[in-house]
């Protein structure tokens, strides 16, 4: 057998899939663009330069102090761009999706009220907001909006970190010793959270937001990590990047991931992150190949600048005092170049409390198989810290088969897997298949959509953007094959399947490659596409290797 190859059972194979439900000029702009982004090309990374699918206007949006119908109230700000006609507003505004409101439902009060695309369920014949009370406004971010104000005026005292990283550089270029208080702890003398055998979800840029790891917490997944957030965005007090770092209560063991290339930054960082934010642990990104990134030195770069590295991990480790600074590195910048069996008693070193191993190197990105018995060479250099394994981790049969080359390894990272089948630790603690029809599925992705809704809002921004984070999701959940369809299981992960068809039309129409069936899904979901809509995925991780 073909180890590129996913086979289907004979009676499911077709020659070509298509969605009868789509009409091929219905979305004749995003058939173009398909046809454009095809034309292109292979490339590795992102799909640059893709169309923003949607973009409400401000002037279009109603003002904020208008959202509860309360015609007493006035605007205070004299140069408001937002609509103040109340009327108009409502004449323009487009049709609702469905008659309940998820927010109001679940917390007895929706705060974007006549904006709410669910309006009719808590809006009264004279258009007053159901439920409201005086104040209630859901704030852009979770983080102290003072916060952010002292960040952008540079007026946060990060003295603490800057001593200590000062402290760690006059130790590392001149062999000077700091003081004791300034001298990171032994791993020993950390704060204890049991990393051992648990089920990491990885840090996943721009699909492994908040809604999701709600899902993934659902289905059994221990230890959860934010986004990448890149350090300089942070201490500038940008919003959408301190976004990144909201914590459900759901999510018991929660970190954040840090991206930077200095090591006073990334303190800094870390630093406001231990005083301001709630948080178990910290991170730092080894791992990231993007070009933007690995060419300021930041991400995988860091892997060949040692000497920044060690700077970052002894003064991060240091600020954080009992919290546990981690680390998620690559196996080295080159496929024929492996230094992370190198770095791992060097991280113990510094301090660091516990290592992630993604088995492939930066040039490898995600064509080649992760290497399991190289990550088990950089679990026998750990001394006393946990290494976690990461990499091509689809079913409890990938789950055992790692543990079972790598037994120095004290637990797995699951990032692609958990995108493609978000069950996956459910699996893996259950130590059997699961095969969800094409309704569990589907009703998952309306958990996803109603927890969207509830975290960017219920208003046509939050509409849009939660279906633009279902369109990211989508293009990694359709590579999911059904276990009842596959001729010779498991699954692999970098193995593709031929064309196919599901059980039902609705699994048909999951298995589609095509992003305008994508659209089909969410529009089920979310109502019809603003008119002019347009998407394509980010990242082209989502290809098979």
């Amino acid at each position: 057998m073909d180890p590129g190859v996913c086979y289907i059972k004979p009676e499911y194979l077709v020659e070509i899939v298509k969605n009868a439900d789509v009409k091929l000029g219905e979305y004749p702009e995003q058939h173009d663009l398909e046809k454009k982004a095809s034309k292109k090309g292979k490339k590795r990374g992102q799909n640059k330069n893709r169309p923003v699918p949607y973009r409400v206007k401000r002037e279009a949006q109603l003002c904020s102090s208008l959202v509860n119908g309360d015609s007493s109230a006035s605007c205070s700000y004299p140069n408001c761009v937002y609509q103040h006609d109340v009327k108009k507003y409502l004449e323009e505004k487009p049709k609702d999706i469905g008659e309940k409101c998820y927010i109001y439902g679940e917390n007895g009060h929706c705060q974007y009220g006549l904006t709410c695309r669910y309006a009719q369920n808590h809006i009264d014949e004279e258009n007053k907001n159901l439920g409201a009370t005086e104040g209630v406004r859901k704030p852009f971010t979770h983080v102290d909006i003072e916060l952010l104000t002292s960040l952008r005026k540079r007026q946060y005292n990060l003295d603490k970190s800057r001593n200590i990283s000062t402290e760690v550089e006059k130790r590392k270029c001149e062999g000077y010793t700091p003081d004791y208080d300034l001298i990171p702890e032994r791993p020993a003398e950390k704060k204890k959270i049991d990393f051992r055998n648990k089920l990491f979800l990885s840090p996943l840029t721009t699909v492994g937001n908040l809604p999701f790891r709600r899902i993934c917490k659902e289905y059994g997944a221990d230890v959860t990590c934010g986004e990448m957030a890149c350090v300089v965005p942070l201490l500038q007090g940008h919003k959408q990047e301190w976004a990144l770092t909201k914590r459900h209560p759901s999510e018991d063991i929660f970190g954040v991931q840090l991206c930077g290339n200095k090591a006073a930054l990334v303190a800094g960082a870390t630093q406001i992150l231990d005083e301001k934010v709630n948080v178990d642990f910290v991170d730092l990104n080894l791992g990231c190949p993007i070009d933007l990134i690995y060419k300021q030195g930041a991400g995988s770069a860091l892997i060949r600048r040692q000497n920044v590295l060690e700077g970052i991990v002894l003064s991060c480790s240091a600020v954080l005092g009992d919290k546990p600074f981690t680390v998620k590195t690559r196996t080295g910048v080159y496929a024929d170049k492996s230094v992370a069996h190198e770095l791992v008693p060097k991280f113990e070193e510094w301090g660091a409390s516990l290592v992630t191993i993604h088995g492939r190197s930066r040039e490898q990105r995600y064509t080649r198989n992760a290497d399991w018995k190289y990550i088990e060479e950089c679990a026998k250099q750990a001394k006393e810290i946990p290494v976690i394994g990461n990499g091509d981790i689809l079913n409890f049969e990938d789950y055992l088969e790692s543990r079972e080359i790598a037994p120095h390894t004290s637990g797995v990272m699951i990032g692609r897997g958990a995108l493609i089948k978000p069950w996956i630790f459910k699996e893996i603690k259950d130590q059997s298949p699961w095969d969800p029809s094409a309704t569990e599925r589907f009703d998952m992705m309306k958990k996803f959509v109603n927890y969207g809704l509830e975290h960017w809002g219920s208003d046509t921004k939050g509409v849009e953007t939660t279906r633009r984070f279902l369109l990211e999701w989508q293009s990694f959940l359709y590579r999911y094959v059904p276990y009842g369809l596959l001729e010779h299981p498991p699954q692999k992960i970098n193995a593709r399947p031929n064309c196919y068809r599901g059980r039902d039309d609705l699994e048909t129409l999951m298995a589609s490659n095509n992003c305008t069936d994508w659209i089909v899904l969410s529009e089920r979901l979310l109502g019809p596409v603003p008119e002019g809509f347009q998407f394509l995925p980010k990242h082209k991780a989502n290809s098979y290797g």
